[in-house]
């Protein structure tokens, strides 16, 4: 029985830490504008596409080796100058049920705009919370933080049909605080919407 409870429990850690993951706005994994220590496993890759108040913005990230993804984010904004970053991340530790994952990055290699450093950790907790803590030089402004709320499929009246699985953000990403909820359509099909920057977006992410 000990045995049983003690598998559950690690399940559901799990199955918190990699339910929510998708490339951010900026690119690299991670939440609405911060990165999270989840880092995509070689050969996976991953796609999105986010509508901002400002513009657009497209990413692509890979998996090139084990524990280290690299990609970039394509803005597109209206008025003003495109940019294109190109991010890095390794991750140095995997979570799990007793430690937290940890991971180091780079965003905006060439320094486009902003060139930043970062560390980041991240844990999953019980009944489907995850927090993400971090310290950056460059855009994050020193510390940045984030929690998830992972929100199980529930029936509705009409029988059959459920609500998608939807994982509920808060981030503060070292000058503002951005709100966002991330819907799970199909495995690897998430769309996205919230407040960032005083702003609304939507997005739309794939990861396989």
């Amino acid at each position: 029985m000990k045995k049983v409870l003690l598998a559950t429990i690690c399940a559901a850690f799990m199955a918190t830490a990699t339910a929510a993951a998708a490339p951010s706005i900026n690119g690299s994994t991670g939440l609405i504008s911060t990165p999270s220590a989840d880092v995509l496993h070689e050969g996976q890759f991953s796609l999105g596409y986010y509508n901002l108040k400002e513009g657009g913005v497209g990413t692509f990230n890979t998996g090139i080796a084990k524990n280290f993804e690299i990609g970039v984010a394509g803005f597109r904004y209206d008025g003003d100058q495109d940019q294109t970053y190109l991010n890095a991340k390794l991750g140095l530790l995997p979570e799990t049920i007793l430690s937290p994952g940890l991971a180091i990055g780079i965003e905006d290699v060439a320094d486009k705009t902003d060139r930043t450093y970062y560390a980041v950790a991240s844990k999953g907790l019980p009944l489907g919370f995850r927090i993400h803590a971090g310290v950056g030089k460059g855009r994050y402004d020193g510390l940045f933080a984030g929690i998830e709320k992972t929100i199980n499929p529930i029936s509705v009246l009409t029988g059959d049909s459920a609500f998608p699985a939807t994982t509920l953000i808060a981030e503060y990403d070292g000058r503002e605080m951005n709100y966002g909820a991330r819907l799970s359509i199909v495995p690897g099909l998430k769309v996205d919407a919230g407040w960032r920057d005083d702003r609304t977006y939507v997005g739309v992410t794939f990861t396989n």
